[in-house]
């Protein structure tokens, strides 16, 4: 049974700092037709649970704590009968949104997941966030980046838990060191390869964002 990706957009809004905004979120969804994990759990529990179907859910995983990636993280948790992973460095940031639920497990850096026959491996890649991953999946020639990475440039740095040097980093290191072409999906906006980002580290570098 072939792997497949699933996708839809939720709209809502991002909180930090005492600022409010309002955003449209991927969400993605990956296995086959019998189980699933979801990655990122934003603003709506009905519209990820008609991306998800009728398939077990075997995980929902976090790529980092930002309200508007886990703000129903718990609710869906509850509603699907699946566990939420995140990696500890994003606690107290999820705390934030949820300060009297913590996450059922852990992602660290190199873990193997499988769902649907393939293979998700856990980069972690901070700056966007302190416990910001990515999830690379190899069978499919695939990474999901959250807010590490869009086709235009590194994520947002100018907020709190946040650090531009290290986010350049972590992509030089850890997402371009991928082949080039790998499907880069984001958290936000459109997908990109890792082929086509690839030149434009040194500008995105000397712009500072």
């Amino acid at each position: 049974m072939r792997a497949r990706i699933d996708h839809t957009t939720t709209s809502g809004t991002f909180s930090l700092d005492g600022e409010t905004h309002a955003v449209e979120n991927n969400v993605w969804v990956l296995g086959n037709d019998r189980e699933c994990v979801v990655i990122d759990a934003p603003h709506d529990v009905a519209a990820i649970r008609r991306l998800i179907g009728g398939r077990r859910v075997r995980a929902i995983l976090a790529t980092h704590a930002h309200d508007d990636h886990v703000q129903v993280a718990p609710k869906l948790a509850e509603v699907v009968g699946a566990p939420v992973f995140l990696h500890s460095d994003d606690l107290p940031l999820w705390h934030l949104t949820h300060p009297s639920h913590r996450p059922d497990h852990e992602l660290t850096d190199r873990q193997m997941l499988t769902v649907g026959r393939v293979d998700l491996q856990v980069l972690h890649t901070p700056g966007h966030t302190p416990g910001a991953v990515c999830l690379y999946c190899p069978d499919r020639g695939v990474v999901f980046t959250g807010d590490t990475l869009f086709a235009g440039g590194p994520g947002a740095t100018g907020r709190s838990y946040s650090d531009f040097g290290v986010i350049t980093q972590s992509i030089r290191d850890r997402l371009l060191a991928l082949p080039e072409r790998t499907a880069v999906h984001p958290g936000h906006g459109p997908s990109a390869t890792i082929g086509e980002v690839k030149p434009h580290l040194d500008e995105w570098i000397a712009r500072g964002f």
